[in-house]
């Protein structure tokens, strides 16, 4: 038995459905549209629910837990699509509409619900303390959309992939584990910039399907 890994809020897994089709991907920008309908509107509420998590925390140092169920369930909805597609292209099978966790799915995001927030650090993380981490996520995802091709370095390894899948009908493992890292290490932005935890997301490519907050054995 392994020994605890340090506890982390933000957990994100992700095992790779092997086989992958050779040319599903070329049509999953289709597939998704629903998805992306779907997201569209859903993003307008985590951005309202943002808003009102904000002063919900100034006031009262809590993040109400309807509002806070429902973002990370965005979330986890939107990274089911980019796992999907061209986030990731890592499994055929098709992703739920759901906001809840979804056991039977290839990935899996998890987000703590903190007992208590910081006061004064919901005045600045979300803008200013976060710039280090919005200069990097600006690099690697260039803009993260569920169902459609990222600009940055991800978006720029998945085409890699995308081609091998095309020519060879393989994935090479040790490129999945590297996507999977810098798709977590934007969630980790993410959940921290939405005001979700205060755990200032760490400058640390964790490697790989499984996410090191977790309890292995």
């Amino acid at each position: 038995m392994s020994t605890p890994t340090a506890y982390r809020p933000v957990r994100m897994t992700g095992s790779l459905d092997e086989p992958l089709s050779r040319w599903l991907w070329l049509v999953k920008w289709i597939l998704v549209l629903p998805h992306v309908v779907v997201l569209a509107f859903l993003w307008i509420g985590f951005f309202a629910v943002s808003v009102i998590a904000f002063f919900a925390i100034l006031f009262t140092e809590r993040y109400p837990r309807a509002l806070f169920d429902f973002n990370v369930g965005v979330l986890r909805w939107s990274w089911r699509v980019s796992y999907y597609s061209y986030g990731a292209l890592a499994t055929d099978r098709y992703p739920p509409f759901s906001l809840g966790e979804e056991p039977g799915y290839p990935t899996g995001l998890h987000i703590a619900y903190p007992e208590r927030l910081s006061r004064g650090l919901v005045l600045v993380k979300w803008w200013l303390l976060v710039i280090p981490q919005y200069l990097v996520v600006a690099f690697l995802a260039g803009g993260w959309h569920a169902g459609w091709w990222d600009t940055g370095l991800i978006g720029l390894l998945v085409l890699f992939v995308a081609v091998a899948l095309l020519f060879t009908g393989r994935y090479h493992r040790d490129l999945f584990d590297l996507v999977m890292g810098l798709n977590r290490w934007v969630l980790r932005v993410a959940a921290y910039a939405a005001l979700m935890t205060d755990e200032y997301p760490p400058f640390r490519l964790d490697l790989g399907g499984t996410d090191p907050g977790e309890y292995v054995v």
